[in-house]
Formats: C-alpha cells, sequence, structure tokens
C-alpha cells in the first residue's frame, strides 16, 4: 500500500516537473501554471458517448491527464486520436499511454496532421489547446475544421482560463454553451461546448 502510495506521488511530481519544463520552454504553447486537475479531466471526458462506436480527438494532451481520463471514460486506446504539439510531451504520451494513436503535430493545420484519416468521423472533440495565446481568427478556423470531423449536435469540449468564451459567438456557424467552472483547478477552468447545428 506504501509503495503504491510512493509511485503514485512519484509519478505525479515527475508529471508536475515535465510540465513545468514545458511550460518554462514555451509558455504561449502550454498556456496553464499547472497541470489540469484530474476533476477538470474527468468534467471534460465526460461529454464522450462510448457506445457511439465513433473514436475521439484529443488535442493538446499535454502530459497527459485528459488522455486518462477520456481512457477510463471507456474509450479504447485504438479509438483514441490525440495530437500534441511538443516533441517533449509527445514521448512522454507514446511511452505512458501504448496503443493511443498519438501524432506529434499541429492542431491548427488538421488537414494535414490527420492526412490519411480523410472521411474519419470521430464522435466528439476535447481540447485543451490554449486558445487565448493565439489570433481570433486561428481559434475560429480551428474550431470549425475540428466541428467538420464530428456529427452535428456533438460536442467540441474546451478548456480555457478566461471568464468568457475563448472563441467569439457565430450562431450561424456553431453553438456556444457554458459547461461547467471547475474550482479544483489551478487557475479556476471554465469548460465550455461548441456545436453545430
Amino acid at each position: 500500500m506504501e509503495l503504491r502510495l510512493k509511485e503514485r506521488l512519484g509519478r505525479k511530481f515527475d508529471e508536475e516537473i515535465r510540465f513545468f519544463k514545458g511550460w518554462m520552454d514555451g509558455p504561449k504553447r502550454v498556456g496553464a501554471i499547472c497541470p489540469t486537475s484530474s476533476i477538470t479531466a474527468k468534467r471534460m471526458a465526460s461529454v464522450i458517448d462510448p457506445s457511439s462506436g465513433l473514436p475521439v480527438l484529443e488535442l493538446g494532451p499535454g502530459t497527459g491527464i485528459i488522455t486518462k481520463a477520456i481512457l477510463e471514460q471507456g474509450i479504447a486506446p485504438e479509438k483514441l486520436t490525440s495530437i500534441e504539439f511538443s516533441t517533449d510531451f509527445y514521448q512522454h504520451l507514446v511511452r505512458t499511454y501504448p496503443g493511443v494513436n498519438f501524432i506529434n503535430g499541429d492542431a491548427f493545420d488538421l488537414d494535414r496532421t490527420l492526412a490519411g484519416m480523410d472521411g474519419v468521423i470521430f464522435d466528439s472533440v476535447v481540447s485543451a489547446i490554449p486558445l487565448l495565446s493565439f489570433p481570433m481568427e486561428r481559434r475560429i478556423a480551428l474550431l470549425e475544421s475540428a466541428l467538420s470531423r464530428i456529427p452535428a449536435g456533438r460536442p467540441f469540449m474546451q478548456i480555457t482560463y478566461g471568464p468568457v468564451s475563448p472563441i467569439i459567438a457565430n450562431p450561424d456557424r456553431y453553438r456556444i454553451k457554458h459547461y461547467d467552472f471547475v474550482m479544483r483547478n489551478i487557475p479556476p477552468a471554465q469548460l465550455w461546448i461548441y456545436t453545430r447545428g
């Protein structure tokens, strides 16, 4: 029991060190001062429908806390495609979550990054990309590209640390819904869902 606790604490410490190193190397790419809490990760993964039989698309997995929550939601590793920009995080993820389809690439260019997966429809998208670090037109383009890869009405889940949606409203093209405010996260996190009619 004590050994398992030490191992778990050791892994958590390694994860936080890796996260902090990633933040130091590129704070605009990481976007937060601490890894997402497991509570927040579970809330984000809760929108996935494992019974759909469709794969899930994750954007910006970082150290893998949300990846773990997605797998615990009942998604088989081979049904999860996860795009990570940081090569260091990507290498860690590949070692930590065998079987998941990790791609070391750019989520802002899904056509290129998902080349070879043309026509694949995902159940939902779960994103921890620090959208506030990018211009609005790039945020909108990313959202619309992702929404075109999931069925109408299914969610694009986004975490952010600002008080309002990181993507401006455009009711003709997509809908925005505030999903949750998670206090047990550093900093407290806002969760937003985007869908197309």
